[in-house]
């Protein structure tokens, strides 16, 4: 059965890697499993047809035969949970993955959002210059304890796992904000990550959309 995904038409991150269809596509390509983007315009993710797959009227979406679900988070598990490749075979070890999966999208990623969001909706707002570092402060909080976690690790738990690919994805948000290059060990992280075939091959896919031509080189 063919796989089909959702993702957006004209992506508001001009293609960068940051849409949560990202972490799908990643997903897919650590496990070697092809599949197909149905792309969407901002009009279309809010129609009926879309919202009977996806009730938030949000991308991604998985369509796998009758099984259809949304949420990133819940379709890399179940890639992982499928496909040999994102989930260690030891029992602990696959328990201490998942945990990461959980950390990733549930602990380090809403202060991230929720930075990211006022950086761009509340600029104007009279509260903005006062609330802002008590925004920056809450991530740098999280990454001080990720930072500590990892050390000089290669990844979270031995072996790459669903949730390094999910952290990073989650910490690639942070992309051009400054604060991560406070973290020499996690921008090496993230480097680890993007060097992955698997990345790089979800990258280009997701940046052609946008640009309409693969990268150069």
């Amino acid at each position: 059965m063919t796989i089909t995904i959702t993702a957006f038409e004209r992506s508001p991150d001009r293609g960068r890697g940051l849409a949560r269809d990202m972490r799908v596509r990643w997903a897919l390509e650590e496990a070697g499993q092809p599949y197909e983007v149905r792309l969407l315009s901002f009009s279309a993710m809010k129609e009926p047809a879309h919202r009977s797959r996806h009730p938030f009227g949000q991308i991604p979406t998985y369509e796998e035969g009758d099984l259809v679900l949304f949420e990133s988070g819940a379709i890399v598990f179940h890639i992982a949970e499928r496909h040999p490749g994102l989930l260690p075979d030891d029992a602990n070890a696959r328990a201490r993955a998942i945990t990461w999966m959980f950390a990733a999208l549930n602990t380090v990623e809403p202060p991230i959002v929720e930075l990211g969001s006022a950086r761009l909706v509340e600029r104007d707002r009279i509260w903005y210059e006062e609330r802002l570092p008590i925004l920056v402060d809450r991530v740098r909080d999280r990454l001080v304890e990720l930072s500590r976690r990892l050390g000089d690790a290669d990844w979270l738990d031995d072996t790459f796992s669903a949730g390094d690919l999910l952290m990073v994805t989650v910490l690639r948000r942070l992309s051009g904000s400054g604060i991560l290059e406070e973290y020499p060990n996690l921008c090496a992280y993230i480097a680890r990550a993007e060097a992955r075939g698997a990345y790089r091959r979800a990258f280009e896919d997701q940046l052609t959309v946008f640009t309409g031509a693969p990268p150069p080189g």
